[in-house]
This record gives structure tokens, sequence and C-alpha cells, in this order.
């Protein structure tokens, strides 16, 4: 599995995709394995030239805060400067019972981590006497070593409910939405997390992501719609029925309007969330998209369930059909997960 991602972030990075984005997950071979982002970050940052190297997410609750900026810095230096973070609090239950950590609790241990992640990087030493961290940094001790992008690598958080979006706002992070809310949907998520904006602190809207808004969508190009739907129809409802079953307790639905996801079909969805189809299809829908949300970034979102050869090929057809419409245009970027 490793080996066929490592092959399709290779081929982004020649192709002229932004960022590669590592999502971690834990335990389960139906939805994916990645276990430390770091590590692999840092084998990619040795492969890889120019591509951008960011996380989709780091599960907050996971990891101790100060790991985490340290980490961060590491890499970025390791990679030349190409590190984005992206941060989230979880939402798989099975992988915190398997961690040892209270699912319930995962926002109120993500925020007050992110507390000890923003003041590291920004004081590189820190008082923290909390709920569920006790940390200690100062006199002559500091947080080394200094990320190569200052203050810090671009930021962002993972969102869907009021409660992160405000929060995200609030502390100056870039928004990450989830591939399943339909475009209106979205559009409102965002009026939430746009009014927030203006409550940020400095030196938090500081962050090179800061108002920046990455959604993340299902996206298929090909030579006809019929085409790609004849390539993918199959693999993104088995993909979805498994995105939205019991194993993320219900929240996937909760922060879309597509409940349990049971009533999914094909044609709807490609009407109101997936970006499927031909290159001038694709193009018309992003384009929607981008006129109903503002959206700065784009992250194309596809299951293994197509095989490595029609990914690499529609990647190919996306960098040569759709990216030029859209490059040379400064709120535009594209992204592979």
């Amino acid at each position: 599995m490793h080996a066929r991602v490592t092959r399709e972030i290779l081929e982004a990075d020649r192709l002229g995709f932004d960022t590669a984005w590592i999502a971690e997950h834990h335990f389960s071979s139906q939805y994916g394995i990645m276990p430390d982002p770091y590590a692999y970050m840092g084998y990619l940052a040795a492969k890889t030239e120019r591509i951008r190297l960011g996380t989709t997410v780091m599960t907050v609750p996971f990891y101790d805060p100060i790991r985490i900026v340290e980490n961060t810095a590491f890499i970025d230096i390791l990679s030349g400067g190409r590190i984005t973070l992206g941060l989230g609090s979880g939402y798989r239950p099975y992988e915190f019972q398997g961690l040892g950590i209270d699912f319930e609790a995962r926002r109120d241990i993500q925020e007050e981590g992110i507390g000890i992640i923003l003041e590291g990087f920004h004081k590189r030493r820190i008082h923290h006497a909390g709920r569920y961290f006790n940390r200690r940094i100062d006199g002559e001790y500091e947080l080394l070593p200094v990320s190569v992008q200052q203050p810090h690598p671009p930021l962002y958080m993972a969102a869907g409910t009021e409660r992160s979006m405000t929060f995200a706002a609030r502390h100056g992070f870039g928004l990450m939405l989830s591939t399943l809310p339909g475009f209106e949907v979205l559009a409102g998520q965002l009026a939430t997390y746009r009014r927030h904006l203006a409550t940020c602190p400095a030196p938090f809207d500081k962050n090179p992501a800061f108002g920046h808004v990455d959604i993340a969508r299902s996206v298929y190009v090909a030579e006809s719609d019929a085409k790609a739907k004849a390539d993918t129809e199959a693999g993104i409802l088995r993909h979805l029925a498994q995105f939205m079953g019991p194993g993320t307790a219900g929240y996937l639905g909760s922060v879309s309007e597509k409940g349990d996801g049971r009533a999914l079909d094909y044609d709807t969805l490609a009407a109101t969330t997936l970006i499927h189809g031909s290159p001038d299809t694709v193009i018309r829908r992003l384009k929607q998209l981008r006129a109903a949300t503002g959206m700065t970034s784009l992250l194309l979102h596809y299951p293994p369930d197509y095989g490595l050869e029609k990914v690499l090929a529609m990647l190919r057809l996306f960098a040569a059909t759709v990216m030029p419409e859209f490059q040379g245009d400064p709120p535009s970027r594209v992204a592979a997960e």
C-alpha cells in the first residue's frame, strides 16, 4: 500500500501538484494504515524535489504537543521548508480505544494541546499546567530545532462543527473541510469560520495559512463523464459506505447533510458533492465550488479502490487539462492525497 502511495506522490511531484497530504490512521486495513506521518514525510523529503508535504491530519489527542512542535520543525528542516501541518481531533473511536485515549474528551484534549503547540512555535518556552498536560521548558532550555518557515510552517485545522471552526478562526488556523458536505453546506461552514477570523489576536494571525480554506473533494477526471462514472462508481460508493460506517461513530454524517450515508447513489453525489467527469465537467464544477466558497486550495481525494494505473492516468490528465485553467490565479492551489 505505501509503495503505491509513494509512487503516486512521486508522480504528483513531477506533474507540478502543490502538496502531498498524508493522513494518519491506525488498526484498520479496510480504511487505511499510516501510523507515523512524520516518519513518512522524512522519507518523502529525501525522494521528492519540490512538492510540499502536509498532514491531514496529525490527530492531536494521540500526541505530546511538545513532540508535534519538535518533529514539525525537524521535518521542515529536512525538507528545506516544505512542511504544512494540519491538525485535528480525530473521529474514529476504535483508534482511540486502541491507544487508550478518551474519545469523548478528544476536542478538549485538542484545544489544550493546540495552546501548547502555538506557545511552543512562538515562544519556544513552555510553562503549562492544565487538565491533560503539564509541561515546563524554561531557563536555559528551549524548544529546538527551529523550523525553516517562520514564524512556523503553515498551520491548518480540520473542522466541521461550529465549535471547531470557531476555535480554528480564533487561533489563526487555515481551515480544512471534508469531502462529504455539498457545496451549499460548505458555504455555510465557511461563513462561520470567516465571521470569527477578525477575533484572532496577534501573533496567531501571522500564520502563513491564516484565512486560507482548503476543501477536500473526491475528484476524478476521465475522457468523458460516462468513462469517469464507469471507472469510479463501484469504488467510490464502497469507499463512502466504509467512510461513513460505524467506525466513525456517526460523526461524518453530523458535519454534512448526508446522515449515515446509506441512501447515497452516484448520480446524486455527482450533482452535489463529487467532482467527477470529463475535463470540461471538472473545470466547470471546480469553478462553481470556488464561486460558492471562495476556497483557496483544493485537495484531491480518491480511494485506493481505483488501482494505481487509473490513479496515475487521472493525475496526468488532471495536470494536463484542468490545472492550466487555475494556474496563475493567486488564490488557487491544487494538492493530492
